[in-house]
This record gives structure tokens, C-alpha cells and sequence, in this order.
């Protein structure tokens, strides 16, 4: 079963008390005992002395249960008369406006839909009520579309015993008379089908109908939305419990909502605090306080500076536990979780090239030196032993990759254990004594021995490693022994930068803002002002643009940036000339129009004179119609051709004043 070892292994049956191997000993083999427990019984003597008979009353017996009975009797009473003063210690005190608030909800008949019974919609909530519901205690009134109906049923006893048949007059009185058929309730023997054919059958005039709400349409600007309660605070109690509600941007920290949990029933003592937290800068949703342990546990959304996912600790103490979650896929180094107590620092790693997903560092207890003031060194602890575990790389061989690294540098050892291969029970490992070393000088030599390195192998006929390879592995080993060292500094520092950052952000507490919201956020609403005004702006230019009398002047010109005095008065002189034909032409039209109505006059009055004989009373009221009309458009022409020969020197010297006032053009013309 065991091949021989090659080596002579001494054996003294005087220390395992007698005991021979049946086969030599191998290093890593090692014996194993199972230990089964064995029942001894006693034997049974045949002559045995009888024990004595205990001589005991029945009826005191009887009379001490008797007695036991009446106490857990009492005890109870007792018990039960507790719980019914507590039970009624946590009612509510009466509500002196029950029966009095208004409230409306949906009512729905059965009939249609496949509707089996009435019931009852919340529209605050949605939730669905049975008509008998104890929650309900009375209707008032009901409505819909085409009718109102008061009830007339007595709702002492709540919505019980009411009777929704609205067709029944004596319960239901409706308000509105001739909009349809009272009766909302359809009977069974009557499809939908026959109801449409018959209500399109029988089709009555609507005398009169409901008439349309008198309340105003609701606004609720976003402010107030967001308030969602006077004052932007509601508070709730509950058993043992209180809640409070606050509007987003409320409070300066940030906090929406708080749930106290207490112990008493007083509500005095308290147990555990839970706040959430919205549109912090430093993405803080989440804190619960449990005030038993004094311990804290923030929660944070994706975003935070340190990629910091959780964080617990101890709110009492100088040097408090922390543990810490990370989002690992936001880090460089992969880690998602660190533990950091007085004499340990745990840390969890994902998805690291390395393989690296754990480490345990074991801490001295810290010296105290005298460090100078213009130095701030921080007063480190000193490692004393890190481990790490690392997983499994498949393109190794088992025996070559290694599983777990032991640094135990206080005793000067490095220790390695490698994986375990699938046909072994046990891992093969390697352990190297480090040399002593000058640390003023880094680059020296490591001496180094056989007797420095102790390896165990699965497999005795594999080659054992050559003195150079040990020596590279252990060089190796030394200078990764250093990284890691600093690796833990560099926690211990990020650790405490954090905390101080924390410390930081809550003394500070800043707010993150859409640049939607234009209330809050005031470089959105500035830029926003600034836009509107560039757009207001650019608007008037090009209103003035689309009046400036010289732009098609200054068009033909090609919109020369600068006007010479030629430019500036050949600008004048085509202005002045545009505007003088313009007037020509203006008097040409309207002294055409004058001379065609005069000439369609005489015609008229000529064809008056040649028919005047048999023309019939209506056709001379049209001919005068017609004069009269004609004459009266050949007034105003007049006038309009009198008024524009009047206005038109006026115009020509206005627009001449107006060219030499252009701050274009007067530099030029004066």
C-alpha cells in the first residue's frame, strides 16, 4: 500500500508504550484513531439486597398538586389579566371625528363584466372592499354620468344591511328626472345584447341633463408636489414604532424618512433608528442605528468617490471596529470587502488577475516613538504575520500553484501551501527560513542553505527542486513580502482617509441637483436667463433688421462693412429716387382708377338716356343705386389723389431728414 521511503526512519516501541509499526514512517502520513463509545453494563447480581420501599402519603401528594395546580392557575390569571391591560393600553384613544370626515369612493354594481356582487374601490389606494366591510359606516350619496341618487336607508349599522337597487325609489331618491332608466341593476335573464337592442329601440328625449362640475380645474405646480404635505413633514405612530416623512430637499442632509423602533410602549426607550437619505453628494441612502450595540450601518448607491458600497462600526470608542464593503468592479484592485479591528485587517478581493481573493494581516501592539513635529509619519502597527489565499489557476500544475501564502515575519518564515490535486488527499508544501539582512541595504545578496527550505511532495518520485530555482523562489518571496508589507500601509492610510472623509461629508452635507430643476439649481436657472436673453435679443435684431429701410440698398452694394462718402450718398440719392417713383406711381394708380370710374358713369348716364323711355320702375332704382355708389367712389378717389399730392413733398423731406440722421450715413452727408 505504502512504498519505502529510502530512509531508515528510528523506531522506539518505548515512547508509544510497546507499540511496533507494522510499516515505516512517511512524512505526511499520519496515524488516525476513531474512537467509538462502549456501553458497560452491570451485571446483575443473583442474591441482591431489595432497597427499602419509600413510605410516602397519597394525600399529601395530592394536596401538593392540588396546591401546584392553583398557582399556575393563578399565575395564569395573572399572565392573561397582563396581556388584556397591555391590549388595551395599545388601542388608540377615540377619534373625536369619527363618523364625520367625507370621504368618496368607487362603486361597483354587479351585472355587467361578469361582475358576481357590489363591491367597494379605494381610489386613494386601489385596494378592493367588500360592500359589508366594517371600514365603510354609512353612505350619503351616489353619482355617476347621467344621475345622483341620495340614500334614504338608515346606515347605523354601516353599509351592511344597505340595498343597492337604485330603480327603487323608496331607498335611492334620484335627483335628475328623464336622463334614462333609474334601475342600474340588470337582471339575469336579460343579455347584453337585448339591452342595447332595446335601449336603440326606445330611445326617449333627455329633458335634462347633469350639469358639468362647478370646481375649477386643479393645478399643483411641482413644488407643491414634491412638498406631498403641509409643511413638508408628516409624522406617524405606530405600535412601538413612529415614522416620519419628509420632502425631498427639506431637510439639509438630505433625509426623506425616518422609522424609530422603541421598546416600551411609551414610545421612550429607543432601540433602533433607520434613516434614508436622497440626492446626497456623497450617495448615502441608507443608515440604520441600533442603539443596544451602538453600532452604525451606512448603505451607498453606486457613485461614491471611494466606491464605498457599505460601512459599519462602532459609534462608541476611540479605536472602533470598521468593516467596510467596496463595489469591486469600480476598483482597480478588486476589492469588495475589508474588516479592520485593534489587532487585524481582513480583506475580500474579486476577479483580480492574480487569483488573489484573500488576506488576513495579524497586528502587534503598537510602539510609541517620538516622531518630529514637521514630520507627520503616521505611528503604523506592526505587521506580524499576513496570509493569503489565492484561487485556482488552471493553467498550473497543482503542485506549482500556489494555494496559500503565510508570511510569518516575526518569526522570519515564509510559508507556502500549493493546491491540492484531484487524485490527493493532502496538498503539497514548501517552507523557507529567511536570512538575516541589513535593512539600510536592499540590494545584497540573500545567503542561503538546503537546510533554509523543508518541502513535502505528494509524489516521491518527482525530481526535487534544484538549489538555484529554491534560491530565485525565495528572492522572489522576500520582495513580495515587501509589496505586500506596503500594501497593508497603504490600506491602514486609505482606511483612515476615509474615515476622514466621512467625518468630512457629514459636517458638510451637500445636495445634488438636476440641472432640470431651474428652482434649485441656480447655474441652470442662470444659463437659462441668459439664453432667454440672447434670444430676446437676437429677436429685436432681426425685427430691426426686417425694418431697416437700407438693407436693400445696402444689399446691391454687397453689405459692406463700412460705408465710403460715395457709398453714403449714392445710398441717399437710389433711396430718394426709390421713394420718388413710388409716390409717382401711387398718384398714376389712383388717377387711373379715377378716370376708369368716371368713364363707366358716362356710360351709364348715356345708356340711361337712350332707354329712359321703357325702363321699369326697379331698373331706374338700380341705375340710381348705381350712380349713387359710383359717385361716392369717385369722391374718395379724389380726395386720396388730393390728400397724396399734399403728403408726398412732406414724405420726400422726411425721408431725406431721416437719411441724414442714420448714424450710417450722417458722417458722410453733413
Amino acid at each position: 500500500m505504502f512504498k519505502e521511503s529510502g530512509k531508515d526512519s528510528l523506531e522506539d516501541p518505548s515512547k508509544h508504550e510497546g507499540r511496533i509499526r507494522s510499516f515505516s514512517h512517511e512524512r505526511g502520513n499520519w496515524a488516525t484513531y476513531v474512537y467509538l463509545p462502549l456501553e458497560q453494563k452491570n451485571p446483575q447480581k443473583k442474591y441482591a439486597v431489595k432497597p427499602p420501599k419509600e413510605l410516602r402519603s397519597i394525600f399529601i401528594q395530592q394536596q401538593e398538586e392540588r396546591k401546584q395546580a392553583e398557582i399556575q392557575t393563578a399565575l395564569e390569571n395573572q399572565h392573561r389579566e397582563a396581556e388584556k391591560q397591555e391590549a388595551e393600553r395599545e388601542q388608540p384613544p377615540p377619534d373625536p371625528l369619527l363618523g364625520l370626515r367625507v370621504h368618496s369612493w368607487v362603486l361597483v354594481l354587479a351585472g355587467r363584466r361578469e361582475v358576481p356582487e357590489n363591491f367597494f374601490i379605494d381610489p386613494l389606494t386601489g385596494k378592493c372592499f367588500r360592500t359589508t366591510d366594517e371600514k365603510f359606516l354609512g353612505i350619503e350619496s351616489l353619482w355617476n354620468h347621467q344621475n345622483y341618487w341620495v340614500n334614504m336607508q338608515d346606515c347605523r349599522n354601516g353599509c351592511k344591511d344597505l340595498t343597492f337597487d337604485l330603480g327603487d325609489p323608496v331607498k335611492w331618491e334620484f335627483v335628475l328626472f328623464g336622463t334614462g332608466k333609474p334601475l342600474l341593476l340588470i337582471p339575469d335573464m336579460k343579455n347584453e345584447e337585448e339591452l342595447e337592442e332595446e335601449e336603440e329601440e326606445k330611445e326617449e328625449p333627455k329633458v335634462f341633463e347633469m350639469p358639468p362640475s362647478w370646481v375649477e380645474k386643479l393645478e399643483i405646480s411641482q413644488k407643491d408636489m414634491e412638498t406631498r404635505c403641509p409643511g413638508g413633514k408628516k409624522v406617524i405612530q405606530y405600535r412601538r414604532a413612529r415614522l416620519e416623512k419628509f420632502a425631498p430637499y427639506l431637510m439639509k442632509d438630505g433625509l426623506v424618512t425616518r422609522v424609530t423602533a422603541y421598546k416600551d410602549f411609551e414610545c421612550v426607550q429607543e432601540t433602533e433608528v433607520t434613516e434614508h437619505f436622497r440626492h446626497r453628494h456623497d450617495h448615502l441612502e441608507k443608515r440604520e442605528l441600533k442603539k443596544g450595540s451602538n453600532t452604525t450601518l451606512e448603505h451607498f448607491s453606486p457613485g461614491h468617490s471611494r466606491a464605498l458600497k457599505a460601512h459599519r462600526f462602532v459609534t462608541v470608542g476611540a479605536e472602533t471596529d470598521h468593516e467596510m464593503d467596496f463595489y469591486s468592479h469600480a476598483r482597480v484592485d478588486g476589492l469588495a470587502r475589508r474588516v479592520e479591528t485593534a489587532s487585524e485587517l481582513t480583506e475580500t478581493f474579486e476577479g483580480r488577475p492574480d487569483f488573489l481573493y484573500h488576506r488576513h494581516v495579524v497586528f502587534g501592539k503598537r510602539v510609541k516613538i517620538q516622531v518630529p513635529a514637521h514630520e507627520q509619519e503616521p505611528n503604523n502597527r506592526p505587521v506580524m504575520q499576513i496570509t493569503e489565499r489565492f484561487h485556482r489557476n488552471h493553467e498550473k500544475k497543482a503542485s506549482e500553484d500556489v494555494a496559500e501564502r503565510v508570511f510569518h515575519i516575526a518569526e522570519q518564515r515564509i510559508q507556502l501551501t500549493y493546491h491540492r490535486e484531484d487524485d490527493r488527499i493532502v496538498p503539497c508544501w514548501r517552507e523557507f527560513k529567511k536570512p538575516r539582512i541589513r535593512e539600510d541595504d536592499p540590494d545584497q545578496l540573500l545567503p542561503f542553505a538546503p537546510d533554509m527550505v523543508t518541502t513535502y511532495q505528494i509524489d516521491p518520485n518527482e525530481k526535487p527542486c534544484k538549489n538555484l530555482v529554491l534560491y530565485e523562489l525565495l528572492v522572489s518571496l522576500v520582495q513580495e513580502e515587501q509589496k505586500v508589507i506596503q500594501g497593508v500601509k497603504e490600506s491602514e492610510k486609505e482606511t483612515k482617509a476615509i474615515l476622514s472623509q466621512r467625518t468630512q461629508e457629514e459636517t458638510a452635507v451637500k445636495l445634488l441637483i438636476s440641472v432640470y430643476d431651474t428652482d434649485r439649481n441656480e447655474r441652470a436657472r442662470q444659463h437659462r436667463e441668459e439664453m432667454e436673453l440672447a434670444a430676446h435679443e437676437e429677436q429685436l435684431r432681426r425685427a430691426e433688421k426686417d425694418l431697416d429701410f437700407l438693407a436693400p440698398f445696402l444689399a446691391q452694394l454687397g453689405d459692406p462693412e463700412t460705408l465710403t462718402r460715395e457709398m453714403a450718398w449714392q445710398l441717399r440719392d437710389d433711396c430718394l429716387a426709390d421713394l420718388k417713383q413710388r409716390l409717382i406711381d401711387k398718384a398714376n394708380l389712383i388717377q387711373a382708377r379715377f378716370e376708369k370710374e368716371t368713364q363707366e358713369l358716362q356710360r351709364k348716364q348715356q345708356w340711361y338716356q337712350q332707354n329712359q323711355l321703357s325702363m321699369t320702375k326697379d331698373d331706374e332704382d338700380t341705375y340710381l343705386s348705381y350712380c349713387s355708389d359710383t359717385m361716392f367712389r369717385i369722391h374718395i378717389l379724389e380726395m386720396r389723389l388730393k390728400r397724396h399730392k399734399e403728403m408726398a413733398p412732406q414724405k420726400y423731406l422726411a425721408l431725406e431728414e431721416r437719411l441724414r440722421r442714420d448714424p450710417r450715413l450722417s458722417e458722410h452727408l453733413w
